[in-house]
């Protein structure tokens, strides 16, 4: 299967899903300023500061003309403002022909069902396009993205990714059908 890129937007009753943009890296950092302290120190803050807004704006230009799915921003249509990223990848356990669905939201937005609403939407356009499998690597005392996960229609293998003093790295995957709670 080739590597195929979202659509321009994907929208849903509450959100717009989109490219992310490089004047949106102090939203996308601070997600890493509140990233829960059992994540891995590779994937918070360091002692430096690092990532700083600079190095995620970068990073997000970087990625601007790279082939294939990628993660997009997650804006409430409402206040237009971004609370995250939600989107496939083919980093991690990810693969093209089976990308990986990731998804993070800003506390304050935490139980509002936004996360399984723009995960969803990646899910529901990953599965028409004709991705036949899906993947999503969660850890084991993360039980809110476990749990939307599963709603999505993903189960839990028994393989374990990583196991750290950080926790279980759990690996999940979604086959193709519908997905659950879509029209």
């Amino acid at each position: 299967m080739p590597l195929l890129r979202p659509p321009d937007a994907l929208e849903t009753d509450r959100l717009v899903l989109r490219d992310r943009q490089v004047g949106e890296a102090d939203v996308y950092r601070r997600l890493w300023t509140e990233r829960d302290p059992r994540v891995p120190a590779h994937r918070r803050i360091g002692p430096d500061g690092r990532p700083t807004v600079e190095d995620i704006a970068a990073q997000l230009l970087a990625e601007q003309d790279e082939p294939g799915p990628r993660l997009l921003a997650v804006e409430r249509k409402d206040s237009r403002d971004v609370i995250g990223y939600c989107g496939l990848t083919v980093r991690g356990s990810g693969t093209p022909d089976e990308p990986e669905l990731a998804f993070e939201l800003l506390r304050a937005v935490h139980g509002a069902g936004y996360g399984t609403e723009a995960a969803r939407a990646v899910v529901g356009w990953a599965t028409e396009v004709g991705y036949v499998r899906l993947w999503a690597e969660v850890w084991d005392w993360n039980l809110a993205s476990r749990r939307v996960l599963a709603k999505l229609g993903f189960q839990e293998t028994g393989r374990v990714e990583r196991t750290s003093i950080h926790g279980q790295s759990l690996l999940t995957v979604r086959e193709a059908s519908p997905v659950p709670g879509t029209r």
